[in-house]
């Protein structure tokens, strides 16, 4: 098997009515996600873009990946969005690298707190939210705050590339297991236990879902929003991304940012050598370098 696809360049599992992907064919693929999302895939993604993008072919009754490249390079905006929809990879949970929370509740919440209050104003940005557990989680630990808020005009701006997980974020509603890791205070205080046809599933209160508004936006295109924001989540985002896009993409965040605010990444990403607008100040939370204004 393995010399046989050596020798062969196309993808597929062989079979008669199998739909193949040739190495022209996924080079241009990657050139389209890199185009419309930032995302750089190398070649250990190509069975996952097959597996994923098979299904779109099939559903629009296509016979080869050569039509399918040129229904996307006629740039028709619903199958655009179901091409990057289908890309993406949304994995997600409830309070995730739990540190960045605990820092936000513990530290920064009330470091900041008088600076708010004078300005009226707290503005955080999850910029990767997924199916909005991040979002969520930061809303909890706010209202968990709400005595050093009070009187200030508080919100999260939410968003994300894919259209789908942000209808699931807007909707509030998960499956009740999702909740299991989390602290029972938490969960009796911000969730509703659904029943009927919802048993087994919460749903997220409103004292959360007013803190939040969720938008679709490409990191790639145009950013209707002005900021300044005070707090930046910007987490498993960039490993998918190559050096310029990420000095690219930073450089813009920067330009939403004061100095003093805060950026935080996932676990496994870094800005050396990509920005020197931020300074690492604990395990992936960067501060906005300059002199306040």
């Amino acid at each position: 098997m393995a010399l046989a696809q050596a020798a062969n360049p196309e993808f597929g599992g062989g079979g008669t009515n199998e739909i193949v992907l040739s190495d022209a064919e996924f080079r241009r693929i990657c050139e389209l996600v890199r185009e419309h999302s930032g995302i750089a895939l190398s070649d250990a993604k190509r069975q996952m873009v097959y597996g994923r993008l098979v299904r779109r072919l099939r559903a629009l009754r296509l016979s080869s990946f050569a039509e399918y490249v040129r229904l996307l390079e006629r740039g028709e905006p619903l199958e655009l969005e179901e091409f990057t929809n289908a890309i993406t990879t949304n994995l997600t949970s409830f309070f995730r690298e739990s540190h960045h929370f605990e820092y936000l509740g513990d530290q920064l919440l009330p470091a900041i707190a008088p600076a708010v209050r004078a300005s009226g104003r707290l503005r955080i940005w999850s910029s990767a939210c997924s199916t909005g557990e991040e979002p969520y989680s930061i809303a909890m630990v706010m209202r968990e705050k709400q005595d050093l808020l009070s009187g200030i005009d508080a919100k999260i701006l939410a968003t994300d590339l894919d259209s789908k997980v942000l209808a699931t974020a807007d909707a509030g509603v998960y499956p009740a297991e999702r909740l299991q890791q989390m602290v029972p205070s938490r969960v009796k205080e911000f969730f509703r236990e659904g029943t009927g046809s919802r048993h087994g599933s919460v749903k997220v209160s409103a004292a959360l879902r007013q803190l939040i508004t969720f938008k679709q936006l490409n990191l790639m295109h145009d950013w209707p929003m002005r900021g300044p924001f005070d707090v930046i989540f910007c987490r498993n985002v960039v490993i998918y991304f190559d050096i310029e896009t990420k000095r690219s993409l930073f450089q813009r965040m920067a330009g939403m940012q004061q100095p003093g605010a805060i950026l935080f990444l996932g676990h496994s990403e870094n800005l050396y050598r990509i920005s020197d607008q931020y300074e690492l100040i604990g395990r992936t939370i960067y501060r906005r370098t300059g002199a306040p204004a």
